[in-house]
């Protein structure tokens, strides 16, 4: 018998990544010192904050159905298993060179690729009538930070 999840127990999941990659953008930009890629870390984190702002938006606008636990869990084991999850594979702490802003942005691309991969994951494990779709919101966010770490990465 496998658990379900539902689309608001993935979206506590997002708020947390979110936290975890403003951590680690502000964690090395204090090693960084060159001003503007300082900024560029800085910046970085601010939209981090911002997502986290709108994952918890998105949050609140779930259906009742959306979010129903589905399955008897009164330790929160479900919980801890995506919150184990999403710290051990996405924004974890990690061996980074922060003296090299192209490395710290690699770390960062595949961290986002990281949590691409779980959010399709977490699709397969989310039923329709508990919200799958709201998930491609996440995704597509996550999807933008690729692109604008890629474009900085480029112009390096």
């Amino acid at each position: 018998m496998g658990i379900d999840f539902n689309a608001d127990e993935v979206f506590e999941i997002a708020v947390q990544i979110e936290r975890n990659g403003a951590k680690f953008y502000r964690n090395c930009a204090e090693n960084v010192t060159d001003a503007s890629k300082k900024q560029l870390l800085i910046d970085l984190a601010e939209m981090e904050d911002e997502h986290e702002e709108t994952f918890k938006s998105l949050r609140k606008e779930l259906s009742i159905d959306e979010k129903i636990q589905t399955t008897f869990d009164p330790n929160g084991e479900a919980e801890r298993y995506l919150r184990a999850l999403a710290d051990t594979r996405v924004f974890y702490e990690k061996d980074v060179d922060t003296s090299s802003i192209k490395e710290i942005l690699k770390a960062a691309i595949t961290a986002e690729k990281d949590s691409i991969v779980f959010y399709l994951g977490m699709k397969g494990v989310v039923p329709a009538h508990l919200g799958k779709d709201k998930l491609d919101d996440i995704i597509k966010e996550e999807m933008g930070h690729i692109s604008l770490l890629s474009k900085e990465l480029l112009e390096l």
